[in-house]
Parts: C-alpha cells; structure tokens; sequence
C-alpha cells in the first residue's frame, strides 16, 4: 500500500540541531510543509554529500516555508560527533532526527531489509508532508543511489502549487512560474 496521502504515524525521538538536542514528534511536522530525509548511517559515503547538498539548498527550502528533518537509525549523540568531525556536516543547519529504536524508519515503510533480513538501516526515502501532516511526496532510493536537493525543492514547489491552485496539477519538467495545466475532456488525446 502507498503512503501517498496517508497522515505521518505517531512518533517521538531525540534530534540534533546547531549544537542542541531536543524531542521531535510527528506534531512537530504540523502546521508548516516538511521534508523528511532518511538516510542509511553516519560517518558514511553517500549519506554526507546529500546531508550537504540538502544543507547548501537550506535557505532554498526555509523561502517557501520548508522545515527539512533528516533521518537515520543512528543516535542523536552520533549525529553530533559526524557534526563535529566532518565539514560537510557542520554545514546542516536542519534537524538530524536519531531513530535508534527504528520506528520512524518503520513508520515510513523504509527500513532496508537484504535476503529477508532487517539490516538496522535506513534506505533513502524522502518525503514531502503538507501542513496538515498527510504524505505527498515518496520517493525510496536503494543505498547506493544519491538524490539531488534542487529536484526535491522543485516537487516541493509543485505539491505547493498543486495544493493551493485547486484542479490544476503539474506537468513533467514544470518550475515555479511554469504554466501548469487544468484537466478537462479539452485536452484529452491533445497533450
């Protein structure tokens, strides 16, 4: 079953975010769009050049109103050390959610699981969450598959769109200030 329009489950956890820890609960995700990144582990290959990208596209996301929480089945003590050790890192000025219990990871259907087995890690989902917490966007990646944060802002900007601009949606391609289009018998067979 698709987590597509479904509402984020309930969850509690301990964050990292510019030298503070604090709880994050799926209420924290209300009121405001959201971008939840999960990701396999810290101290690893792929995970610090996305962690980065998304960090350098920060300000990006915070102009249309975006809060973004990234997540792995590390602790939040762990993601402080990677902060602390590692210069893309220390760029992140987002939440760094720990999820060691793995329900969050669980609760967005993402854990990594390899010849039936569970293997601790997260694969890389993202998700985009409107305001009133239902699921958007969902994308999983396998581990080795490195996403780009300026194509996640653009499917941001389109389920923005899309939510305020009733019976008009998004074609391929389609950037903020693009012409959008409204389906009708009209444009059936002429697209």
């Amino acid at each position: 079953m698709s987590l597509i329009n479904t509402q984020v489950k309930p969850f509690k956890a301990q964050a990292y975010q510019a030298g503070k820890f604090f709880e994050v609960t799926e209420q924290s995700l209300m009121g405001k769009w959201s971008v939840v990144v999960f990701y396999p582990a810290d101290f690893t290959f792929v995970c610090p050049t996305e962690l980065e990208d998304l960090a350098d596209a920060h300000a990006e996301f915070a102009k249309v109103g975006v809060d973004i929480y990234s997540v792995s089945t590390d602790t939040h003590f762990a993601h402080k050390a990677w902060s602390d050790t590692s210069p893309a890192i220390k760029k992140v000025q987002y939440a760094m959610i720990g999820d060691p219990t793995h329900k969050i990871t669980r609760n967005f259907d993402v854990m990594h699981v390899e010849k039936g087995e569970e293997t601790g890690l997260a694969l890389r989902g993202t998700f985009v969450i409107n305001p009133e917490g239902f699921i958007k966007v969902c994308e999983i990646h396998d581990l080795g598959i490195g996403r780009d944060a300026m194509e996640l802002l653009r499917k941001v900007k389109a389920a923005q769109y899309v939510a305020t601009h009733n019976g008009e949606v998004c074609p391929a391609k389609w950037k903020d200030g693009d012409a959008t289009l409204k389906p009708s018998l009209d444009l059936v067979g002429k697209i």
